[in-house]
């Protein structure tokens, strides 16, 4: 029965800080909120739809705006620092799971696991920017920019100095949209304009996870490719 009553101790105090957390979070700036959701997020999961676009061709009609040129859905995980998996469920099955040391492409329909050490590969995916780095302002300035689609909208512009390489991403502008204290969108855009828009939904923020969580091991008779 005590153990019945921690438990319940447990979930009515983190429920009460979660409830703090959302009303102090609505009167925050996105900065801020982007600033609070790294330092105070250690693990989380969720669910991701990730959109490529581009702009409509000559003979496209203009009035639709951006065009979906591909779509993915699926699942994710991380635990701070560089811990994740990016389990892209629909329309085919594709795994990216890095451990802080080494990344994991995983390709079910290929039967193919390609691994290759953790460096500037890995930070330009949308996962990495989202869920790697514990401190963002090292690498980053957090611009404010607009406020839609119920969002606050904070711009990254890569810092000249940063010693992790953010200078050399392949993106003209990073954004994140910000809602009540959590990230619900991602849009990158290239040099070329094309756009890749990540939204986030059922995000779970500070779970207990296995500590296999991050680790694969090829079935038997998959290709494993070895990068360097």
């Amino acid at each position: 029965m005590k153990s019945v009553f921690s438990r319940l101790a447990l979930v009515t105090i983190a429920l009460f800080a979660s409830i703090n957390l959302t009303l102090a979070a609505e009167g925050d700036s996105g900065a801020d909120q982007l600033r609070q959701f790294v330092r105070n997020s250690k693990t989380a999961e969720g669910d991701f739809v990730q959109q490529q676009l581009r702009t409509p061709k000559g003979d496209e009609p203009k009035d639709k705006g951006l065009k979906v040129v591909r779509q993915t859905q699926g699942h994710f995980v991380f635990q701070r620092p560089g811990r994740f998996v990016w389990d892209t469920q629909k329309p085919y099955e594709q795994k990216l799971i890095a451990d802080g040391k080494q990344v994991v492409m995983w390709d079910k329909d290929l039967n193919q696991a390609t691994f290759r050490p953790a460096g500037q590969a890995l930070a330009t995916t949308p996962a990495a920017i989202l869920f790697g780095e514990d401190a963002l302002d090292q690498h980053f300035e957090l611009v404010e920019g607009d406020e839609h689609l119920g969002m606050k909208w904070v711009n990254l512009k890569p810092k000249t100095a940063s010693s992790k390489g953010a200078n050399d991403l392949p993106y003209t502008k990073i954004s994140i949209g910000m809602a009540n204290g959590l990230p619900k969108a991602l849009e990158l855009i290239d040099g070329l304009g094309s756009v890749v828009l990540v939204t986030l939904d059922h995000i779970q923020l500070n779970i207990a996870l296995p500590a296999n969580r991050f680790t694969f091991t090829p079935p038997a008779g998959a290709e494993v490719v070895r990068m360097k």
